[in-house]
């Protein structure tokens, strides 16, 4: 009887051990899910990573990328880390939400999905996907990515740089050529992007193309549109030079630029704000690329799409993607502050709703 009463006493007594361990357990697990730093009240919090208590094998993280002061990117810098890829999309997709909520940047941020717009975007049918083309963004290989997924050539190496921008031959139709049911069922259901870029680089990069280097194949702009821009804009009359940059400059940032803009018709694709050529607050874009980080970019929006086992976008040359600061100062540096300022506030709303910063020559 008395071994029996000491073996029952012992069995109490781990019972209860049992119970205060179980008891620490649920406390510590409470305490941890509950406590709060009071500095970091509101702020984003990072997501949490569990860890596996057996040995796996290390996964490889690339470093981050640290470029020269000159090309450091005006907008967020993102890591080169695949695993933030998702996280980042969708934060660029929240401040674009927000910026146009902000009722201050109406009228900068929003605009009518018109014919203009629906010209902008090229279907893919076969994939269901809809891209808008943003010119001076590297968009020619994204139209190439769409010609062999519709079915035009069987790889990008094979299509003639002469077909790519022929919309007669590259089999790219454009949104504007459906139905107003057909173009809304395609809004509503397929997958959707386009690329943006620091808005200041992207018209140095229009200007230089258009009326410094001034393809054989496009003499409009440097015989047509660059004679218009000079009458109208150049203060120094006596002046013989062709279109300077300055000159360019007066001419975006001029609230009446319009009745030129009417003038040069489709050509102002190149220069024009992206809320004019895509209404990123009026279309719900699935993925917004940065020609930046277009490195990471690129292969995210291919499997976020769908097609990534289809199609590679073509390889990028070591840092051609990269924002270098110290060309935009260059060019900028002719420029006087008032027509800056007026240029500016035309592409606030770019720069607002990508989250690209404000210039530091514009603020000295």
């Amino acid at each position: 009887w008395l071994m029996s009463d000491n073996m029952h006493h012992q069995w109490l007594l781990l019972a209860a051990c049992f119970w205060v361990i179980f008891m620490f357990m649920v406390a510590s697990k409470f305490i941890t899910l509950t406590f709060k730093d009071p500095d970091g009240y509101g702020a984003k919090q990072e997501p949490l990573i569990l860890t596996a208590v057996t040995k796996v094998e290390e996964v490889h993280v690339p470093e981050e990328k640290h470029w020269p002061e000159e090309f450091q990117p005006t907008g967020k810098a993102f890591s080169g880390n695949l695993i933030r890829q998702p996280l980042i999309h969708m934060e660029r997709l929240e401040l674009l939400r927000n910026v146009c909520r902000d009722t201050a940047l109406r009228n900068l941020s929003h605009t009518a999905v018109s014919k203009f717009v629906l010209d902008r975007i090229f279907v893919c049918d076969k994939h269901k996907i809809l891209f808008c083309q943003t010119p001076k963004v590297g968009n020619t290989q994204w139209k190439k990515v769409l010609i062999v997924l519709n079915g035009a050539f069987s790889s990008i190496e094979e299509i003639p740089e002469n077909i790519v921008h022929d919309h007669e031959k590259n089999g790219l139709p454009r949104l504007s050529s459906f139905s107003d049911s057909e173009i809304k069922k395609r809004l509503n259901l397929y997958f959707k992007f386009f690329i943006v870029r620091d808005p200041f680089e992207r018209l140095i990069s229009a200007f230089k193309d258009k009326f410094v280097h001034n393809p054989r194949f496009e003499p409009w702009y440097r015989h047509e549109i660059a004679p218009g821009i000079i009458r109208k804009y150049r203060k120094n009359r006596t002046e013989t030079k062709g279109l300077q940059f300055e000159d360019f400059v007066r001419y975006l940032g001029d609230p009446n630029h319009r009745w030129l803009d009417v003038q040069f018709g489709d050509h102002i694709i190149h220069w024009v704000t992206y809320v004019e050529l895509c209404a990123p607050c009026e279309i719900t874009y699935s993925v917004i690329g940065h020609h930046e980080t277009l490195e990471d970019d690129a292969p995210y929006i291919l499997k976020a799409a769908g097609i990534d086992h289809l199609v590679s976008y073509p390889t990028i040359p070591p840092g051609i993607t990269v924002y270098n600061k110290t060309k935009v100062e260059r060019y900028f540096s002719g420029v006087s502050k008032r027509d800056i300022r007026r240029l500016y506030a035309r592409f606030e709303g770019d720069f607002k709703l990508f989250g690209y910063r404000e210039p530091d020559f514009l603020l000295n």
